[in-house]
């Protein structure tokens, strides 16, 4: 039989002459002599928490000595069932290769004690372990009962004393066949039920002791690598404004100064009076394009006053009249003001170049934990980010900041583009 796990076999009408209900009932006897163990260390813990909710039920404060080993066992539960479940989730990864034999991966990686305790897996197993210590006990016992009764069963006819089965009274010998040859018909019906009870223990084994979805995990590098190379843009932005502020302004500052002071000694009908006034007005036109470009990559009123103000200098500069409502409890982190003030430049933009508006409306609202950015214009509608209008670069861009950019512009108008921003803490 070619079936690689219990589950696959279960379904197998082979099922039966395979080795796998062995093997079913070989791991439900490692895990009851795990859970063993488990189980008593575990109730031995929870008994002060018992006696404690047992004088409560009935009116009393608890005794001085029972909060004691009540603090004492939740430090116990806190502290050390770590310790207990990584070797016991090691070791229940062993067993599983007994009804599951695919690679399981585990993710483990090296940590020290403290990460360990930040780690999810860490209390993923502990989960798995407190799990194992609570259910496995009495679904066993049951199991065992059931085994019990059916070894009965089967031996009753050689006369092993008398006993009775519900309103049945056996005394063995040729009366008990009847009893026997049931037991054996529902031998197949135990088997099963332990390669049900096996199968359903490896589902969860295999769900909180592996390393989770391999495609999700993938997916939270990329969205982290994501959100790396946003701040490093942000970043390089930064360093270059920084550069042209201090270094290329204030030699252009300079340059401009001196070529005016050369001016003021020349006469006017010098013949390099000319040449020198013209390249005087350039050198002011390229400050004035220099000062443009430096507060286009951040502006200074954002990063001194925040981005309400920023939002007001925006709307201001806007060829179409724009209203700004600004209600932010907590000044959000840089990354999160930078993109909510280039999106709101950009979409402005867009209004005034795409639109048709004769009026737009900037609202941004922000609580500390997200900031919610909305800009509403009047115009002709239709903004499709399919024809270039750059909806689809300040998509990127949100997602990148790791928000959501939401978009209604129905044929006629009005357009409502609105933003969400989390704040990371």
């Amino acid at each position: 039989m070619s079936t690689s796990s219990l589950s696959a076999a279960l379904r197998d009408r082979h099922y039966l002459i395979s080795p796998w209900p062995w093997r079913s009932s070989a791991f439900l006897a490692g895990t009851a002599i795990v859970s063993a163990p488990l189980a008593f260390g575990l109730w031995l813990v929870l008994l002060p928490f018992l006696v404690a909710g047992r004088q409560i039920y009935h009116g009393e404060l608890p005794d001085p000595a029972v909060v004691v080993l009540t603090v004492i066992a939740t430090g116990l539960l806190l502290g050390g069932a770590p310790l207990v479940a990584l070797p016991v989730a090691a070791l229940e990864r062993r067993r599983l290769r007994l009804v599951d034999p695919r690679p399981l991966r585990t993710g483990n990686r090296l940590l020290d004690l403290a990460a360990r305790f930040r780690d999810e897996a860490t209390w993923r197993a502990v989960l798995y372990t407190l799990l194992l210590a609570l259910l496995a006990p009495p679904i066993l016992f049951g199991a065992c009962l059931a085994l019990f009764a059916e070894a009965l069963m089967v031996a009753s006819p050689f006369g092993l004393g008398t006993w009775q089965f519900g309103t049945y009274e056996v005394h063995g010998g040729p009366a008990s066949i009847p009893l026997c040859l049931l037991g054996v018909l529902l031998a197949p019906a135990w088997l099963y039920l332990a390669g049900a009870l096996a199968a359903g223990h490896a589902v969860l084994l295999r769900r909180l002791l592996g390393a989770g979805d391999p495609l999700r995990d993938q997916l939270g590098e990329v969205a982290q690598s994501r959100a790396r190379l946003a701040d490093a843009f942000d970043a390089e932005r930064r360093r270059i404004e920084r550069d042209l502020h201090d270094g290329a302004q204030h030699r252009l500052t300079s340059l401009t100064l001196h070529l005016g002071m050369a001016r003021l000694d020349l006469p006017d009908d010098s013949p390099a009076s000319a040449p020198l006034g013209l390249a005087h007005s350039q050198a002011k036109e390229l400050m004035v394009v220099l000062r443009d470009l430096v507060h286009g990559i951040r502006p200074q009123v954002l990063t001194d006053l925040g981005l309400p103000a920023a939002l007001r200098e925006l709307a201001a500069s806007s060829p179409v009249p724009v209203t700004v409502d600004a209600r932010i409890a907590a000044r959000p982190p840089e990354s999160i003001e930078t993109t909510a003030y280039f999106v709101a430049a950009e979409a402005l933009t867009n209004v005034a170049k795409h639109a048709r508006a004769t009026r737009a409306g900037v609202r941004v609202t922000g609580d500390g934990t997200r900031v919610e950015l909305e800009i509403e214009d009047n115009g002709r509608g239709g903004a499709d980010p399919s024809t270039g209008s750059g909806l689809t670069g300040l998509a990127d861009r949100v997602a990148a900041a790791g928000g959501r950019l939401l978009l209604a512009s129905p044929v006629g108008g009005p357009t409502l583009l609105r933003v969400e921003l989390p704040c990371p803490r």
